[in-house]
């Protein structure tokens, strides 16, 4: 008889595999997931510089005229659409890894982001977005005077202001 060590992680990615299972057979019935049929989200980088952040996303096999980015008050969303097409006849394809459709990605901006400063590039399947940082609010000193400022604050004839400052 040969002893096995019992192996919790074995068991974990066991059980991890069957619920995957369950999940991809439940959303999409009677098809078994393959990578044409996932969803595809492509990665992004965000990195802040000085005067600026920079978005860069990995867009490789889409179309520059198939991405587009909005700003809509304080959001920029990349949206767009991959498209694979094979040259294989139909059940020629053996094996397809490649991730198609649509993906739509949404970054919150500071608050004060001006929309049309921002300026995007695609070459070589790589979208770079350069958002400017929003002016910072400075802190506005105000000057405090000493003694009293000569001129009244609500301009009456000074008939009618004397009975109000004796009588109050």
């Amino acid at each position: 008889m040969t002893i096995v060590r019992w192996d919790p992680s074995r068991e974990l990615s066991a059980l991890q595999q069957q619920v995957n299972q369950a999940f991809s057979s439940f959303f999409e019935p009677g098809a078994a997931p393959t990578a044409t049929t996932a969803r595809w989200i492509p990665p992004i980088d965000l990195v802040e510089r000085e005067g600026e952040y920079v978005l860069v996303a990995d867009l490789p096999g889409v179309a520059q005229d198939a991405v587009t980015i909005e700003v809509e008050r304080d959001v920029l969303t990349l949206a767009g659409r991959r498209e694979i097409h094979h040259d294989a006849p139909r059940g020629g394809v053996v094996r397809s890894e490649r991730v198609a459709g649509s993906f739509r990605r949404q970054l919150t901006l500071p608050e004060g982001v001006d929309a049309d400063a921002i300026e995007a590039r695609f070459a070589d399947g790589v979208l770079e977005v350069r958002i400017p940082k929003p002016e910072a609010a400075k802190p506005r000193r105000v000057e405090i005077r000493i003694g009293r400022d000569e001129t009244p604050a609500i301009d009456a004839p000074v008939d009618e202001r004397e009975p109000a400052l004796a009588g109050g």
